[in-house]
């Protein structure tokens, strides 16, 4: 059985204000829906995975929901509550 829970990772590294803006945002917009934000800094990632940073490290912050890219730079609010209120059969706020 497929898990019906959506998880939402921000793609952030030290010292990114637009990443820390993002945060913010998502931890009100995911709380609504009962549910964490996992953060991975793309330069600590890099030891062990260096196409991560290759990839998203020019266009930070990066919103990834489910694994695959949902916004970057800003957090597309109205559509991330649609697609978590679609993944999680939830309504939100």
């Amino acid at each position: 059985m497929i898990d019906p829970t959506p998880t939402v990772t921000l793609l952030t590294r030290a010292g990114c204000g637009l990443c820390s803006t993002a945060l913010r945002q998502l931890q009100t917009i995911c709380g609504d829906f009962g549910l964490p934000v996992a953060t991975v800094d793309v330069d600590e990632a890099a030891v062990s995975d260096p196409q991560l940073r290759a990839e998203y490290g020019d266009r930070l912050p990066v919103v990834l929901l489910n694994g695959r890219e949902h916004s970057y730079f800003d957090v597309d609010e109205p559509r991330l509550r649609a697609d978590l209120s679609r993944i999680a059969g939830s309504d939100g706020k």
